[in-house]
């Protein structure tokens, strides 16, 4: 199958993680950092994004979604740029893939997989914690798939609401389960990156405030009974005031796991 990898980066030229797990993947960067990256990378597959798309991900994940689906690819995986390793649970032991080969013969078979079953987006657990895990769940059809970890097959019509500059991949799950009533997402299998811990990326312009009226924004458009905000207290302190939770829960009415 003819499937690319492909990895946004924004202000990260000494610090792409993710560089050293797949080496051979596209590494998308604004045409103001060229130079930079190159210098930083020089064995670096690079791609250059026109900067008139910076400062929302959702506009250059689908300037990159679109460009390579135009190929006439089986499927073009998209990637966080500070992932550290994909991994998954065998035996009820935590376990990662030994390399890049390893890594590219799982997504074949992944999109082979989502291909058989006629979807057009297929992912893998957001959480590597072992409570996530539903080992009786290998697939889950209605489950959130990550844009760190999306995988799109040839024939998907579906782009990023662009409104997003965060929650995006919420909203596209949504797409998705609205227009093809199912998606594939892979129990099983998991991803580790650094988020939040380190500068540039999302994080140049994400706070709890930006999260939140993102959150109504998806609440706006697709419902609050399938956009939910979890206000579940953080801590067992009765002095602590109860927070919210800048991952929001969604739940369709369709039949699924």
């Amino acid at each position: 199958m003819k499937i690319s990898i492909n990895v946004p980066t924004y202000k990260r030229a000494g610090m792409v993680d993710t560089f050293g797990l797949l080496p051979s993947a596209n590494y998308w960067v604004h045409k103001f950092e060229e130079k930079e990256y190159r210098k930083a990378h020089p064995k670096m597959q690079i791609l250059v994004l026109p900067d008139k798309i910076r400062g929302n991900i959702a506009k250059v994940r689908n300037h990159i979604m679109l460009a390579e689906l135009a190929k006439g690819l089986d499927a073009m995986l998209m990637v966080d740029d500070d992932m550290s390793h994909v991994g998954y649970w065998e035996a009820r032991e935590r376990k990662r893939f030994a390399g890049e080969k390893e890594i590219q013969a799982f997504i074949e078979r992944g999109t082979r997989l989502a291909k058989d079953w006629g979807v057009f987006l297929w992912g893998i657990n957001v959480n590597p914690d072992p409570q996530c895990y539903r080992e009786y769940t290998p697939f889950s059809t209605l489950s959130y798939v990550s844009a760190s970890f999306s995988c799109f097959l040839k024939g998907n019509e579906l782009i990023y609401d662009e409104r997003f500059s965060l929650k995006e991949d919420y909203d596209m799950t949504l797409q998705q389960l609205n227009v093809h009533r199912h998606i594939l997402r892979f129990n099983k299998f998991f991803y580790e990156k650094k988020g939040a811990e380190q500068q540039g990326g999302c994080a140049t312009y994400r706070n709890v405030e930006k999260e939140l009226g993102q959150i109504k924004m998806l609440q706006k458009k697709w419902g609050d009974k399938f956009v939910k905000i979890d206000r579940n207290e953080r801590s067992h302190s009765s002095t602590q005031e109860k927070t919210f939770d800048i991952n929001p829960v969604i739940t369709v009415p369709i039949a699924g796991v």
